[in-house]
């Protein structure tokens, strides 16, 4: 039953991730808010794993779970958060990450020897065309516009795209065996070093306390960098990580709906085809198999 819900439960919490930063982005910077984000989130699952004995089997294995949190959390987080803050439109951000899933699905065959069908890219490419119907009427404004959309909000948007890829990868490869858990605590640790690193070095670290920021603070480590992130590395550990990316062809669409259900922002017909479109795409690419009618 898990098993089947986690997909489903995965996209929900995922997507309310972007409402969550929005609702928090005021009021700290970047690295600053995801380094006290990671910093709550090691205070709340330590006790828990030291209580359960929970732990990995050696440096080896920290190491790997380091770095794929570096990757994960760090570089995809940090750099996504900071492009937008500094100016990158939102929409602009979200299409360079949803090609995520055709990088990952392109390393998957000849880095973990996963065998993928014409069926598989063509439901890659479908999902790829969902999600811009879906994140257009973002895109079109801020084309118009033009502001935020320079070199160094790219290459940070681009290095956000490179870090979930590397960092799903890498999960896949060297940390599926280990503490689930445990490996995640790591994770963090090594996210916070990275980004703890840049909040010291390049921001003010001024945190202005507001109720929508405790709120925004409180949701993301508790849903997502908890909830979600479990349900991902349970995801990657299960399944071939070419289906598991397919999954965030569905995130643009149900931000939308999630954001349409908040704050009243339009749902447009093409975004909502765009959201069946993304919808078939991950059935096509997770293999599922639709029933043929029987004949006459």
């Amino acid at each position: 039953m898990l098993q089947r819900a986690a997909p489903v439960v995965f996209v929900l919490l995922w997507s309310t991730g972007f409402i969550g930063s929005k609702l928090g982005a005021d009021d700290a910077e970047p690295f600053t808010f995801l380094a006290l984000r990671f910093l709550i989130v090691l205070a709340l699952l330590w006790p828990v794993a030291l209580v359960a004995g929970r732990r990995t089997r050696g440096w080896a294995e920290r190491g790997h779970a380091m770095v794929a949190g570096m990757l994960i959390h760090g570089a995809y987080l940090g750099g996504v958060f900071w492009a937008i803050r500094h100016g990158m439109p939102a929409g602009v951000a979200a299409l360079i990450v949803s090609l995520q899933p055709v990088l990952t699905s392109l390393f998957a065959g000849p880095l973990l020897g996963e065998r993928l069908t014409t069926r598989h890219w063509l439901g890659l490419f479908l999902g790829l065309a969902g999600a811009l119907l879906v994140l257009e009427p973002g895109l079109r404004g801020a084309l118009a516009i033009g502001s935020g959309i320079t070199v160094a909000t790219v290459a940070a948007t681009v290095c956000a795209l490179l870090g979930i890829t590397a960092g799903t990868l890498w999960q896949k490869r060297f940390a599926t065996g280990t503490d689930l858990l445990a490996g995640t605590i790591w994770q963090y640790v090594g996210a916070l070093a990275l980004i703890g690193a840049g909040s010291l070095a390049f921001e003010t670290r001024v945190i202005d306390w507001t109720p929508k920021f405790v709120f925004a603070l409180g949701w993301l480590v508790l849903v997502l960098s908890i909830g979600a992130i479990f349900l991902l590395m349970l995801l990657i550990r299960q399944n071939a990580v070419s289906s598991v990316s397919g999954l965030f062809y569905l995130v643009p669409a149900c931000t939308s709906v999630i954001a349409f259900l908040m704050f009243g922002e339009t749902l447009t017909l093409p975004q909502l085809a765009g959201l069946v479109l993304a919808t078939l795409a991950v059935l096509m690419i997770s293999g599922v198999r639709f029933p043929r009618r029987a004949p006459v």
